[in-house]
C-alpha cells in the first residue's frame, strides 16, 4: 500500500472538454466535506466534480450527475489498482459541448487520473503504531534524539509524547519509557 508525497493538480483536454484532476493527501474523513468545498469555490464554474476517495477501510466515490457509474467508479478503479491509502481525488470537468457517451465518460476520468498519478511521487506505507507516553524533562533531549521526528509533545508536571513509529520503535519505547496508550495503524515508511 502506498500514499502521495504531496498533492498534485493535472489537466487534461478530450474533445474540447477540460478535466483537472486534484489528488488530494488526506487522513480524516471529517475533512473531506471541506476539501471539497474548497475545490469546489477553486474552479466555481465547472460542470462537474466526481471524486473518489480511500482512506483506511472507508471508501466512497461521486460521479455529480455524471451518468451512474461513469465517473466515481472509474476515478475508484484507478485508485485501488494503484493500491493507494489516504487519498482523496477530485476530476473536476468543463464541458466542451461535445457528449463523451458513457464508455467515453469512463475512459475520460480514468485517464485523466491516471496521468495525474504519473507525475506524482509516493511513500510506502506499512503497519504502525501511536503511542502516547510519559517522560521526564531530563530525558527530552535523548527521546528528541532519539525519535528525530514524526512526534508531538505537550509540556506538563512531565513531558507527554505522542509518536506516530515502526515495530522496533515501539518495542525500544516500550522497554525503556512510561507508555500511556498504544494503538495500531499505518504509517508511511
Amino acid at each position: 500500500m502506498k500514499s502521495i508525497t504531496e498533492n498534485v493538480t493535472n489537466k487534461i483536454e478530450i474533445n474540447k472538454s477540460i478535466f483537472i484532476t486534484e489528488l488530494v493527501k488526506i487522513k480524516d474523513v471529517s475533512k473531506i466535506q471541506d476539501t471539497l468545498n474548497e475545490i469546489k469555490n477553486k474552479y466555481k464554474d465547472a460542470t462537474h466534480y466526481c471524486y473518489a476517495y480511500i482512506i483506511d477501510d472507508k471508501k466512497k466515490s461521486s460521479d455529480d450527475g455524471e451518468p451512474g457509474g461513469t465517473a466515481g467508479v472509474p476515478i475508484m478503479e484507478v485508485l485501488n489498482k494503484h493500491d493507494l491509502n489516504y487519498i482523496l481525488c477530485v476530476v473536476i470537468r468543463y464541458f466542451g459541448g461535445i457528449k463523451l457517451g458513457a464508455g467515453g465518460l469512463v475512459r475520460a476520468y480514468s485517464k485523466s487520473v491516471a496521468e495525474a498519478l504519473n507525475i506524482s511521487t509516493f511513500n510506502e506505507l506499512i503497519k504502525g503504531y501511536i503511542i502516547e507516553l510519559e517522560t521526564s524533562y531530563d530525558k527530552q533531549k535523548e527521546l528528541d534524539y532519539y525519535l528525530k521526528d514524526h512526534y508531538k509533545k505537550e509540556y506538563k508536571e512531565s513531558i507527554i509524547y505522542t509518536i506516530e513509529c515502526d515495530k522496533n520503535t515501539k518495542e525500544y519505547l516500550e522497554k525503556n519509557y512510561n507508555i500511556l496508550s498504544i494503538e495500531e495503524t499505518i504509517i508511511e515508511k
